[in-house]
């Protein structure tokens, strides 16, 4: 009988990085080793980190000694860096943090369940060396589709699919296609999130992404609609699409308009009940995308706009387009077509050379734009970045200052949008419910409106939770506000209980 082999993954940073470990995940299961939620109950502890900016790589470096920490007290025997920092450090992080008993970067995924098994024993596994992805793609986009290139979230490509175990265990979503990763689900939410590409292409000067994450590549349709069917299968009710940039899928497949016909087929999938739709460029905002996002059923009318600031000067700095007018038009544009529509996105201040007038005009489009949920940051030079170059900085106490007052104004508007959707009627997805002895009166419940996203954008918090279940979707009526959270009243629950 084999040895029992125990592994825990922690994740850190975005939805990309959650597909990313139950990747991991799946190959794992599926060469015997046995999943645990707790760090502390595995044999090896092995931490997804985020490498986007400094405080998600601080957090990552936090969640790693915290793991090594367990060695100590736990069964923990060893501690393994994966995901975008050590992609994007390598040696570096790890001649950093010896703490870590491995760094591991994409082109290790494939084979990790031998590499951790090397570190497991005793051995050592080199960290790998950085070097830009984009480079490793062919610049054309149509010839990245046979390019055989470790991209996490597809799998290997390959000549034919890999034959999947004959003894696959429960709960592992079967490779389906060259580059359809096994997978294993890490949680019980009725929300899953699915790739729907890697990389970008954009060169955005103010961002490392792409020299970590490669070139832009699209999944192929068949893959994303086998991994959306096996998601139903297991109880998922929405799931959410992400890449780095949603708006350019299928462009290396020949149809950029691609993801206005796979939008409703993954609606129409038995079981699913709400397609998602996350990562859309302004810029590459088209007609025929807009119209399919706010009038296919299932499909919520949600934008997750990355407009990043709105003064001309300032986007062109970061090679950016549009502004405030451009902006706001595309805003009155959705609405037009979807009112309750939910809009979110995030900006950047301190940007350099940001001007006081720039800074102003990002101050009018907030307030003219009526988002639901807004993230502001203050500037700060990223390893690589073509900004990081740039002259004309502004001090530390001026990004600080601007920044606080963005946020003060961020949490000012949010809060009033959320107000002028009282008396507004949503269909809810139940996400949680807390038992009647566990609550201080009677049985607490919450979930999301079709304009909110998970962990981003805030959520409904229901005024009686009673009769609802994790992965129902009810009608609510908005009765108030907590900030940008709703207080909704569910409806019509008890002549549904008497039908049923």
């Amino acid at each position: 009988m084999p040895e029992r082999r125990t592994v825990a993954l922690v994740t850190l940073g975005c939805a990309r990085n959650e597909v990313d470990s139950e990747e991991l995940a799946g190959r794992l299961a599926a060469d015997g080793w046995e999943l645990v939620e707790d760090a502390a109950d595995a044999d090896v502890a092995v931490v997804n980190t985020c490498g986007f900016v400094e405080a998600a790589k601080k957090d990552s470096v936090d969640a790693l000694l915290e793991a090594n920490d367990l060695k100590d007290h736990g069964k923990t025997q060893a501690v393994v860096a994966v995901g975008c920092m050590a992609e994007r450090y390598g040696k570096e992080l790890a001649e950093a943090l010896p703490e870590a008993d491995g760094v591991l970067g994409f082109d290790d995924y494939a084979d990790i369940s031998n590499r951790l098994q090397t570190i497991l024993n005793g051995g050592s596994v080199e960290a790998h060396t950085p070097r830009d992805r984009r480079k490793l793609l062919p610049i054309s986009p149509a010839e990245r589709q046979s390019a055989d290139v470790a991209l996490p979230g597809h799998a290997q490509a390959a000549e034919e699919p890999a034959p999947a175990p004959a003894d696959l265990p429960d709960g592992l979503a079967p490779a389906s296609g060259p580059r359809a990763p096994l997978r294993r689900r890490l949680d019980k939410s009725p929300v899953a999130s699915v790739k729907l590409a890697s990389g970008c292409d954009r060169r955005c000067s103010f961002c490392a992404i792409p020299s970590f994450r490669g070139s832009f590549i699209s999944r192929r349709p068949s893959d994303v609609l086998g991994e959306t069917r096996w998601l139903a299968e297991q109880g998922v009710k929405e799931i959410m699409l992400v890449s780095e940039n949603n708006t350019s899928y299928g462009k290396d497949l020949g149809d950029i308009r691609l993801l206005e016909t796979l939008l409703p087929e993954l609606a129409a999938v038995d079981g699913i009940e709400r397609v998602r739709v996350s990562y859309l460029q302004p810029a590459e905002m088209r007609p025929g995308l807009i119209d399919v996002l706010t009038s296919t059923p299932k499909v919520v009318p949600y934008f997750d706009l990355s407009f990043q600031h709105s003064a001309p000067d300032v986007l062109r700095a970061m090679r950016r387009f549009g502004d405030t007018d451009r902006f706001l038009e595309l805003l009155d544009t959705i609405r037009s077509k979807a009112p309750q529509a939910g809009v979110r996105s995030n900006f950047i201040v301190g940007f350099p050379g940001e001007k006081e007038s720039d800074f102003a005009e990002l101050e009018r489009f907030l307030t003219h734009a009526r988002l639901d949920a807004i993230g502001v940051f203050g500037y700060s030079d990223e390893d690589g970045t073509e900004a990081a170059g740039y002259e004309d900085k502004l001090d530390e106490d001026t990004i600080a200052e601007r920044l606080a007052h963005m946020q003060r104004l961020a949490e000012e508007l949010t809060s009033q949008r959320a107000e002028e959707r009282i008396g507004e009627t949503l269909e809810v997805l139940v996400e949680t419910v807390v038992p009647l002895d566990e609550a201080e009166e009677g049985e607490g419940a919450y979930g999301r409106a079709a304009h909110q996203a998970p962990e981003t954008d805030g959520q409904v918090v229901f005024t009686d939770g009673a009769g609802l279940v994790p992965g129902r979707i009810v009608t609510a009526k908005v009765v108030g506000t907590l900030g940008v959270d709703l207080v909704a009243e569910p409806l019509g629950l008890e002549l549904e209980e008497a039908a049923g």
